[in-house]
């Protein structure tokens, strides 16, 4: 099996299909609500660096509602990688209802790896954030004219331990998805 090269019976890219459309759907999702949240630590986080970032698809909506678009543009992409490569690791070669329940325990174990990443992306943007003095700290608060570096900094580590939460549960889920597989095959008869 190569989970880069797409070799597979064309009979199984519809369902490959549905599993990254479905994986951008609740990463999107995910994305919108985790940055309701980042938005509460720090406001100026989108203010004076998200917004500008997308300012593209600014539609002219309330501050709350282009972070939950932000959230969403920002984060299907990886639901949608995600999905793919569940679907490589052979989600899409187990029987339909196994399949369902395997494809929600692959979310259920991206989900709280995101939620862990996030959290000790926070947690670690506190301790940096501890010392104001720090030269990098003072560079990034007078370039962005910010308020609130504290906040600012741990939103840009929340972020960024969410994306590796993100990884760590790929990596996990393909491993699930895997044994999930193996299982099934012995279960049925047939070989590994």
């Amino acid at each position: 099996m190569n989970l880069l090269f797409p070799r597979f019976p064309l009979k199984q890219l519809p369902s490959m299909l549905r599993t990254a459309l479905l994986g951008a759907v609740v990463a999107g999702c995910y994305g919108a609500l985790h940055d309701q949240i980042s938005y509460s630590i720090s406001p100026e986080y989108f203010t004076k660096f998200k917004f500008r970032q997308f300012s593209y698809a600014d539609f002219g909506w309330p501050p709350r509602a282009f972070a939950a678009e932000v959230g969403f543009m920002a984060s299907w992409w990886v639901g949608m990688a995600v999905g793919w490569f569940v679907g490589r690791a052979g989600l899409v070669e187990l029987p339909s209802p196994l399949r369902r329940v395997c494809f929600l325990r692959s979310v259920a174990i991206l989900l709280i790896t995101c939620l862990l990443g996030g959290v000790a992306g926070a947690l670690l943007g506190v301790v940096v954030t501890r010392r104001y003095d720090s030269v990098d700290i003072k560079a990034l608060k007078y370039a962005l004219s910010l308020e609130d570096i504290r906040g600012f900094v741990v939103v840009g580590f929340l972020h960024a331990g969410s994306y590796f939460g993100a990884f760590v549960g790929l990596i996990l889920a393909i491993i699930y998805v895997h044994k999930q597989v193996r299982r099934n095959r012995v279960v049925c008869g047939d070989p590994l």
